[in-house]
């Protein structure tokens, strides 16, 4: 409102005739969509002349749907994205415009690389609309080989420590932030917001806790390595250290995270 430029963030198009009117009043060349998870009906869709254009976080077709930079992050890839797409009446099945690719740092966060695609899909998108009106922008199908990235749940959150740590390292980092990935000791939650994959092994079964020392850290074993806890939360308590959490927490060695 600084800039005296009207918002509207309706939580439904279809059928909203106000919203739709407002639209038609301003009567835009292009209309640009980020981050916006809803399908724009065909009504508003034919507005623009340069028609509506959509900005999606993955190197489509793979990761149609709404949690694509995070399902990048579960499943360990190495590399993602930004894409432009021409948008239809369908979810991010538009022809595509240009892409922007880049590799996924190790560790790396949801958070974090949703702040880095954000400002990457920033100038693809700038990108995109010079090209559109001068005429040479590209318009390329997308066909059938898509993948698709549902909606996050709560239920996928738990952690399972009879996998390869570098299957926990994933789910840890794509859960960071929304959600976080707990798991359970004595009978409390506690949510793991980071960790390192260290080059260790122990005999003892998956989730064993081989070391829990405020200097040292926490250290758990996993089905192949041990991992080492970096930021924490135990249950109704706020995010931290490891090195904190433990010089006011109780953790013993030998129990099991479950």
């Amino acid at each position: 409102m600084s800039k005296n430029i009207k918002v509207y963030q309706p939580q439904k198009v279809k059928e909203n005739e106000e919203f739709i009117s407002e639209i038609k009043e301003l009567n835009p060349e292009i209309i640009c969509v980020v981050a916006y998870g809803k399908i724009l009906p065909k009504e508003i869709l034919d507005i623009p002349k340069y028609g509506c254009i959509n900005l999606h976080g993955s190197i489509l077709p793979k990761y149609r749907g709404a949690a694509p930079i995070q399902w990048a992050v579960l499943n360990g890839d190495k590399t993602t994205g930004v894409t432009t797409i021409y948008m239809n009446e369908k979810m991010d099945e538009g022809d595509m415009i240009l892409k922007e690719e880049i590799e996924i740092e190790e560790y790396e966060t949801t958070g974090e690389l949703w702040n880095r695609l954000s400002s990457i899909g920033a100038e693809l998108l700038l990108k995109t609309v010079n090209e559109i009106e001068k005429g040479t922008a590209p318009r390329i199908s997308q066909g059938e080989n898509y993948s698709i990235a549902p909606m996050l749940n709560k239920e996928m959150s738990k952690i399972n420590w009879n996998v390869e740590a570098e299957k926990i390292k994933n789910l840890v980092c794509g859960l960071n932030p929304i959600m976080g990935a707990y798991t359970m000791y004595e009978e409390k939650k506690i949510k793991i917001w980071k960790i390192e994959i260290l080059e260790e092994f122990s005999n003892e079964e998956p989730g064993y806790i081989v070391e829990a020392d405020d200097k040292k850290g926490l250290k758990i074993m996993t089905q192949d390595k041990v991992i080492l806890v970096k930021e924490i939360q135990g249950e109704n308590a706020k995010r931290m250290s490891i090195n904190d959490f433990l010089r006011g927490n109780k953790i013993e060695v030998g129990k099991i995270f479950k």
